[in-house]
């Protein structure tokens, strides 16, 4: 894993590229076809392909149809008040991604950020350059910057929390993030640190109960925090989650199955379902 957003070992640039050409295509491209319009040989392409996702292009194509998401929603749908019934709400069903988390307190989170040292570094992620931010206390901020752009993530993540004092030091960071996207050995714990108002904790908190593969809906969300009514608030706080892909806020679908919005671009939301569909097996 390197500090530069622009080596990106998981090529994400490319796959984004195979996206788009598999969905805006003839469904029956061939892999020799797909391959030259990526400026590959079939066999690398499909190496570099695999070794990203996990399958073979011809496997992953099923899950980059716009079909997908009703598919997720008809199969894998989750009912947030069962998951929670079930032990899956907060620490409990984190053991996927090996993180613990605790959330700032309300007065702390209302001084924007005053009296906090964040570190900050750029990753390679599985979804482009990723922006990671952290306290001691553990990754507050993570941005991806494949269709916003650098400065942009920057930007956004750094208005949060205004009065804090950024540093860059990637090095703080390394081993939790490894952890996040899953490069380091099973049983190590990343921390996370929620810097957020308590209704979007709430909020973020009920993200934190769709398993890996699953999806639910917003009005699921409102639902499950005891405001059934606030379909919209609920939405606006998933679209301020700060710590995007380890607050799963893209497996939130609008009830129609359409993929809704995505703070960091939809091309980024439905290459993270995609992905973790290919992982489960769906």
């Amino acid at each position: 894993m390197t500090t530069e957003p622009q080596e990106q070992s998981y090529h994400y640039n490319v796959m984004r590229r195979a996206i788009d050409r598999i969905d805006n295509g003839d469904a029956s491209v061939s892999l020799s076809e797909l391959a030259g319009e990526m400026g590959m040989s079939p066999a690398h392409f499909q190496r570099l392909f695999s070794q990203w996702v996990g399958v073979s292009p011809s496997r992953y194509r099923q899950f980059l149809t716009l079909g997908h998401a009703r598919t997720l929603l008809r199969e894998r749908f989750t009912t947030l008040d069962a998951a929670h019934a079930s032990g899956l709400s907060g620490p409990g069903r984190l053991h996927d991604l090996f993180l613990r988390w605790e959330a700032m307190a309300p007065g702390d989170y209302a001084k924007g950020g005053a009296g906090l040292t964040i570190n900050w570094g750029w990753f390679d992620s599985p979804f482009g350059p990723a922006l990671v931010m952290g306290t001691d206390r553990g990754i507050c901020g993570l941005a991806f910057a494949a269709e916003t752009g650098t400065a942009e993530a920057m930007q956004d993540l750094r208005s949060r929390w205004p009065d804090a004092h950024y540093v860059e030091n990637p090095d703080a960071l390394a081993d939790w993030v490894r952890i996040a996207f899953g490069l380091s050995e099973a049983g190590k714990k990343a921390p996370m640190y929620l810097i957020g108002a308590p209704f979007q904790i709430k909020v973020w908190e009920a993200l934190l109960a769709i398993p890996t593969g699953h999806v639910t809906t917003y009005g699921e969300i409102a639902a499950s925090i005891g405001n059934p009514k606030a379909v919209r608030a609920v939405g606006t706080a998933v679209g301020r989650n700060p710590v995007s892909w380890l607050i799963p806020c893209h497996r939130a679908l609008r009830k129609s199955g359409e993929l809704g919005g995505y703070h960091w671009g939809l091309p980024v939301k439905r290459a993270m379902l995609a992905w973790e569909s290919a992982q489960t097996g769906l």
